[in-house]
């Protein structure tokens, strides 16, 4: 036997019509951060749940602490110490802070009246071995989502935890927030905790961890002492190959003005919001969460229309009061959150890619024309090249790079002017957010105006030529990509 806190031996999953993992070879050691990098569908998710006890392996041994574990369910796992936080962070939003903190506690005690100074005392214990200052009494769903991240991370700790796993812990928060998490990974590190960190952000993985290990098609790449690595080392294990990290250049030359907003006012959301969009180009929206940046994307595309302001789409001003509007008026929009605003999760992909454009596939007597509507289905599928089995499968069995591409295909079937993307990148790998990127500069080779929000510095660099500075709910400046670095322009987000 060895010294590792964790071994998996010749671990292999099938599911229906999928080999999820291939004789899978995985160790950890006391006190070491591990991050685990791949494309979405290469197999981590079905991993970190076979060693949570979420799913049983076909075959294969799990060791922990030098012991084989016959019957690795969840609950086992847990007592074991090995405990998992995923994205959704699976708390209580209506209880406090210490209730959701002391719950596996009260849980496992069985009693059936609740002793409060107990809980108070357990959330308490919990928040200083990682120093968190949260107020105990605070409702858990008021909280912003880096507070909650702690919180999650609080009750694992509630517990002998030897080994916590953090699925895409970082996919919500903001530049501090991952920071404030970063520290707190490398305080239970020194403690002996082990954690597996699961990510597709390569910089993160460069910052936090020991060692990496890189999975692709259910099978492991190999694992590499950080030391080892660097960003173009990494996106090679994560794709097998090179990916595109070019900047995107606009021609110089006299551009159409597709919009104009002035003075856009949305009580408690944003004032006096004034700019111009050109043809042919990306505009960027840089801000923390908070900024009023979504706030204004979703106000343009009539989900939550301004109280005030113009907006003039090529030379006409247009009142922006419903989705329709906006639609008609030539607003196409790829929403913050695409599970739940931009995708029928248990409608299929074909329906879901015509869902907007339902009206051009109208014949005679209102009747579908079910081929042109098949065609157009088959099209963006293509185009797009998304991933799927059958357009009739449900767009909730597809990857998440995938799941996006299906909603900028919903909106390109519509023939947009102006193509407003909020965070499209969120939760997808490298290899997906390259491709994503490209379907934008295609959108903006062909005419159309692009405007790109997102938390990722580099991102907006790289794929705007220039970008809108917001905070608290106004434009506070003008910036030519190309002027300058990512470095320069976090301090201006971060800035009071």
């Amino acid at each position: 036997m060895t010294d590792d806190l964790l071994r998996l031996s010749n671990i292999d999953k099938r599911f229906a019509g999928v080999h999820a993992l291939k004789g899978v070879d995985f160790s950890l050691r006391s006190g070491e951060v591990r991050c685990l990098v791949g494309e979405n569908g290469s197999g981590k998710s079905t991993l970190i749940k076979i060693i949570s006890g979420v799913v049983r392996p076909n075959e294969g041994e799990i060791w922990v602490a030098g012991e084989k574990v016959s019957n690795p369910t969840a609950n086992e796992m847990i007592r074991r110490g090995v405990h998992v936080i995923y994205q959704d962070l699976s708390l209580f939003p209506n209880l406090t802070v210490a209730e959701n903190i002391a719950m596996p506690h009260v849980a496992e005690s069985g009693k059936v009246l609740i002793d409060w100074s107990n809980i108070n005392a357990t959330a308490r214990q919990a928040m200083a071995r990682i120093n968190a200052k949260i107020d105990a009494d605070a409702v858990v769903g008021e909280l912003p989502v880096g507070l909650q991240q702690m919180v999650a991370i609080c009750r694992a700790l509630t517990g002998d935890v030897k080994l916590l796993i953090l699925d895409e812990p970082t996919a919500s928060l903001t530049k501090v927030e991952i920071d404030q998490l970063l520290n707190v990974v490398a305080d239970m590190k020194s403690r002996g905790i082990s954690i597996i960190f699961i990510t597709h952000k390569l910089d993160e993985v460069l910052k936090v961890a020991d060692t990496v290990t890189g999975l692709r098609d259910g099978s492991i790449v190999g694992t590499f002492e950080r030391s080892a690595l660097d960003n173009d080392k990494l996106v090679e294990i994560v794709t097998g190959g090179p990916v595109d990290q070019s900047r995107f250049r606009l021609a110089k030359r006299e551009r159409k003005k597709l919009l104009e907003v002035r003075n856009l006012t949305k009580r408690f959301n944003f004032a006096d919001v004034s700019f111009d969009l050109y043809e042919g180009e990306i505009l960027g929206i840089a801000g923390v969460i908070g900024s009023g940046r979504s706030e204004l994307a979703i106000a343009l595309f009539g989900v939550d229309p301004a109280d005030r302001g113009s907006i003039v789409v090529d030379g006409r001003e247009r009142r922006i009061a419903s989705v329709q509007d906006s639609v008609e008026a030539g607003f196409a929009c790829v929403p913050e959150n695409r599970l739940t605003q931009g995708l029928a999760l248990k409608r299929s992909v074909a329906d879901n890619l015509i869902a907007a454009a339902i009206e051009s596939c109208v014949g005679p007597f209102r009747l579908i024309d079910r081929n042109h509507r098949d065609a157009l289905i088959a099209k963006w599928i293509a185009s797009l090249s998304i991933k799927a089995n059958d357009p009739q499968v449900a767009v909730e069995t597809l990857s998440g790079g995938n799941q996006q591409r299906v909603v900028i295909g919903k909106w390109l079937a519509t023939a947009p002017k102006i193509f407003i993307l909020d965070g499209p990148t969120v939760g997808v790998d490298i290899a997906a957010k390259s491709s994503i990127h490209q379907i934008v500069r295609s959108l903006a080779a062909e005419g159309a105006g692009v405007i790109l929000i997102s938390d990722e510095v580099p991102e907006l660099i790289r794929n705007t030529n220039r970008i809108l500075l917001m905070r608290s709910g106004r434009i506070q400046g003008e910036i030519e990509s190309d002027a300058v670095t990512s470095d320069e322009l976090q301090r201006m987000v971060e800035a009071a």
